[in-house]
């Protein structure tokens, strides 16, 4: 029995066929790292990116990439998401070289693949410039999964927060600037250009702080977690399209969003059960997210056309790879020198390398409009420098880490949180075992078991004691614990005694002020 009446209704019921086939390919590429365990150094957005590819090559297409669908469905939730994690206080330390490789960046790519394509392939300089505005926007969603699946050092991974939460705005506006003066090439005035990517970056960040603020004092009121999840989930997507609306970026607008309400969730008296249920929403929305998103980018392949611009696709990787260089070596040269931010050659390095290209270059090429001279040359361009810089640079992004020493010991931390909790659960052990003896148990019997607890606990402490002295890393991990731990006893009594109708409702925790 079927209750659609009409072609809309049919189309509906069509287009949630699609996408329900398109989760359904999605989340089970993204499962066969579990299954497969030679699969599991694979990133799983790049092995959603092959499984797209394989799609591609025998003609299945799940669903079409349009640029309104990246940039309105699939960009604000990814950007929120990176920015409500980004804590303000480790931004401000990297915001000098992270802004100059954002917007600096753009500049420099645009510039030195304009220039390539120019002069090596002969291709117009507009549309060697339109390949290069589409190639300035680095893929913030591809780098920090992958940081955080291989373990990449913290500041590292701030350095390059940092740098693609500003890209973004910046590659989008140089973009629009770059397509009026193909269309109309006498409306460019340089003054002009820089006083409207001012005005639109301040809307942008002025809206989307006050929204954030707005919402973050919004959820502060609530004690129910699908009321803040659904709250900040409005935020991402509501900042996006109201500053858009007003004439400002929306990726600024979400970046700055998320800042405060992230960095608002982590004041003193900011119960710490609520950031975690928004802790898990957010990495659902993401992988869901970036599931379908890396998927879909495979799939929208067309592979006769990338053979056909393979030439002016090589060069365009050279020039990205080059012009990368220079960005990040040139800037973290000047920081250095000018303010001592001290970044490592091997720092360096990894940004170098990691400035991959993906949703936002591909969503600004297929939006060009059809009267652009060269537009199939650009997309093509555009694919196949992404498709380059997510595989083969993605694929070595861990390995290279690993070659520079750059990857945080996981098994170290491990393997000492793991002695902690076998401690804890003897000592609770012991302590029954202290309280009374059972009269069922023969006493010598109970005795040797208390004597093996102790003994284990005490070479359990011993053990801790060697890693703490030799890892001097473990001592901020021991006192972060330590700290979680008497804010969960003074939470926990809060709600025990709100259960019990002692109290009305949960008080704000005092313990964190000592804390600070």
């Amino acid at each position: 029995m079927s209750f659609l009446t009409s072609a809309t209704d049919v189309a509906i019921e069509e287009d949630l066929k699609q996408f329900l086939i398109v989760l359904l390919v999605a989340v089970t590429a993204a499962s066969l790292p579990k299954i497969f365990a030679p699969l599991r150094q694979v990133p799983y957005t790049l092995l959603l990116l092959v499984v797209g590819l394989g799609l591609a090559l025998v003609d299945v297409r799940l669903l079409h990439l349009s640029p309104g669908l990246i940039l309105m469905v699939f960009l604000p939730p990814l950007l929120f998401e990176a920015a409500w994690n980004l804590r303000w206080s480790e931004l401000k330390q990297e915001f000098l070289p992270s802004s100059l490789y954002a917007v600096g960046g753009v500049v420099i790519s645009i510039a030195g693949v304009g220039w390539a394509l120019h002069q090596f392939v002969g291709i117009p300089w507009m549309t060697s410039l339109l390949v290069g505005g589409c190639l300035s926007a680095t893929d913030s969603a591809a780098v920090l999964g992958i940081f955080r699946e291989v373990g990449a050092s913290k500041r590292l991974t701030t350095l390059l927060e940092g740098e693609a939460l500003l890209n973004d705005g910046a590659a989008v506006v140089a973009f629009g600037v770059l397509v009026e003066l193909a269309v109309s090439p006498q409306s460019f005035d340089l003054a002009t250009t820089i006083v409207r990517f001012f005005v639109v970056t301040g809307i942008g960040l002025g809206v989307g702080g006050t929204i954030g603020l707005c919402f973050a004092v919004l959820t502060q009121r609530y004690e129910l977690d699908w009321v803040e999840q659904s709250l900040t989930l409005v935020a991402a997507y509501g900042s996006y399209l109201l500053v858009e609306e007003l004439g400002g970026s929306g990726v600024f607008g979400v970046v700055a969003t998320g800042l405060v309400i992230g960095n608002f969730s982590t004041q003193p008296g900011v119960l710490p059960h609520k950031r975690s249920s928004l802790v898990d929403f957010w990495e659902f929305v993401t992988f869901l997210v970036n599931s379908i998103l890396f998927l879909l980018l495979g799939d929208q392949i067309h592979l006769p056309k990338l053979l056909q611009h393979i030439e002016t696709t090589a060069v365009a990787v050279v020039a990205i790879v080059g012009t990368r260089a220079l960005t990040i070596y040139g800037f973290t040269a000047l920081t250095n020198w000018l303010a001592r931010t001290n970044i490592s050659w091997q720092n360096q390095t990894i940004l170098w390398w990691t400035g991959l290209r993906g949703s936002v270059s591909i969503s600004l090429a297929i939006g060009l409009p059809l009267s652009i001279c060269g537009r199939d040359e650009i997309i093509a361009n555009s694919f196949g420098v992404v498709w380059f810089t997510l595989l083969v640079q993605g694929l070595t992004t861990k390995p290279l880490l690993a070659k520079l020493n750059l990857l945080e010991d996981r098994s170290l931390q491990q393997q000492y949180l793991e002695l902690l909790a076998r401690r804890d659960a003897l000592q609770q052990v012991c302590a029954h075992l202290n309280r009374d003896t059972p009269p069922t148990i023969d006493l010598q019997l109970h005795r040797s078991h208390q004597i093996f607890v102790q003994q284990q606990l005490q070479q359990l402490e011993a053990d801790i004691e060697h890693l703490r002295e030799s890892h001097s890393c473990l001592q901020a991990l021991s006192l972060e614990r330590h700290q979680a731990e008497l804010l969960a006893i003074e939470v926990n009594t809060y709600k025990n005694l709100v259960r019990d109708g002692s109290i009305e409702h949960p008080l704000k925790p005092i313990i964190q002020k000592v804390f600070e």
